[in-house]
């Protein structure tokens, strides 16, 4: 090496509890726009609980690169050291609105399926997620696939943001699925209204 840089620990400090306003702040933004578009906070927490699943997952995948990246199989090293920095920041933020905008297209469209009822029941839910599945994969695939070509051939600058990538494409696919979805509906014990038009549900 030409010259070897040392910073000190309150460099770090600073640029941890940078990344932790900035997450925050966007998911208080996303929070209040989820809010305003579906004129519902019960799916805007929604969303943001699916958000708050996808961030943690993706900072335990990095917590995990740590304790890999020590250990080797058969002389090769199991998985590379990644730390928070600039780059995993900017993944994670990547993360945050990608995976909103899957949840986004799927509870839109229960939404739409739902018209005048209070709330949407399983069945609708269910008939929204199969309606919206397919663009959903095809989506997250593609760009998987994307991602991981530059995990493995972009060098080693490209390798933390892409991590923190394929890690969050994964979890945010299915978070979406699984969870931002289904918690649209609850059981309060009430029924739910008839449709306005009288007709059955989708299905």
């Amino acid at each position: 090496l030409d010259q070897v840089s040392s910073f000190s620990p309150k460099v770090a400090e600073n640029l941890a509890n940078t990344a932790i306003v900035a997450v925050i702040l966007s998911l208080l933004g996303m929070l209040v726009y989820i809010w305003f578009r579906f004129g519902s906070l019960r799916y805007s927490l929604c969303a943001i609980v699916a958000l708050v699943f996808n961030v943690s997952i993706c900072l335990g995948a990095i917590a995990l690169s740590v304790t890999l990246g020590e250990k080797t199989f058969s002389g090769v090293r199991v998985l590379d050291e990644f730390r928070i920095d600039l780059n995993v920041v900017a993944g994670l933020l990547t993360i945050v609105g990608y995976s909103l905008n899957d949840t986004i297209v799927i509870l839109d469209r229960i939404r739409e399926n739902r018209g005048r009822r209070r709330m949407a029941t399983p069945k609708i839910i269910n008939a929204s997620i199969n309606q919206t599945l397919s663009r959903t994969l095809l989506t997250s695939g593609t760009t998987l696939f994307s991602v991981l070509i530059l995990f493995l051939e972009g060098g080693s600058g490209m390798r933390a943001f892409c991590f923190t990538l394929l890690a969050g494409l994964v979890v945010g696919t299915y978070s979406s699925i699984a969870i931002a979805a289904t918690l649209t509906w609850t059981n309060d014990g009430s029924r739910p209204n008839p449709a306005p038009t009288g007709g059955s549900e989708p299905v």
